[in-house]
Order: structure tokens, then sequence, then C-alpha cells
């Protein structure tokens, strides 16, 4: 279980992500996924964020996007490759880890759902940004 700050702080992040894919043309979707996506938890819990995006390589290569995508000020404290993604861990100022995992709108694809992606949606997946529906689409095929 999380206390009522650390909720608001995720509510917080939800809110300035969603409004910062909104502006961003290389942006097309962004889901929420993992133990915050399926109502799991505890103050332990990082928030891993999946971004689609046309340009991978601005965000990995990159560090001027945190603050924008955050609203707040946040340190890259790790990066790593898992298959097709490349996830950036973000550290905040109340030691909260936002995980990043930017990877192409091709990770959607559903014909087939490539085994990883169908994983990691079952875990739970919440479409916070999804104006062409690919999210939905894959939600619906998992």
């Amino acid at each position: 279980m999380v206390s009522g700050e650390r909720q608001a702080e995720f509510e917080s992040i939800r809110d300035a992500v969603t409004a910062w894919a909104s502006t961003r043309s290389d942006v097309a979707a962004v889901a929420l996924v993992g133990s915050w996506a399926s109502n799991v938890a505890t103050m332990d819990s990082d928030v891993d964020v999946v971004v689609l995006t046309t340009d991978t390589g601005r965000y990995i290569e990159r560090e001027d996007w945190v603050q924008a995508a955050l609203g707040q000020t946040g340190a890259i404290s790790r990066t790593m490759t898992w298959g097709p993604l490349t996830e950036r861990r973000v550290l905040l100022a109340s030691h909260l880890e936002v995980d990043f995992g930017f990877v192409d709108p091709s990770w959607t694809d559903v014909d087939p759902v490539d085994p990883g992606t169908a994983s990691v949606v079952s875990g739970g997946c919440d479409a916070w940004y999804d104006p062409q529906e690919l999210l939905a689409t894959l939600i619906r095929s998992c």
C-alpha cells in the first residue's frame, strides 16, 4: 500500500507525462505498466512508463527531456536495454524512481504479439496517452 503523499506524487507524474506526450510529435503513445498499473504498488515500487516514439535515440542519448516529461528535476541513474526497449531510470528528489522505457511504435504490433510484449502488457497496462489507439489494440490482443 502507498501513502496518500506517494499516491499524489504518482498522480502528478501521470498528469505531467500525459501533458508532455501530447506536445511531442514523435511520441505515438504512453503506457503505465507494472505494479502501479496492476494496482499492487507499494512504497518501494517504481513507476514504469513505456513511451512509444519514432525517435528513441533522442531520449537515450540526451537528458534534456526529463524535466519537461516529469514537471520536476530528476537524475538519470541507469540505462539498460531490454530487447527492443531501452530503459532510462530517473531518480526523483523524493527517492521515487520512474523508469521510462523508450521503444518504437512497432512494439504494439499484434500480428503476432511479441511474447515479451505480451508478458509486460498482461502484467498490467494502462494507456495514459493513446491517440491512435495503438495501446488499446495491443491490450485487447493480450
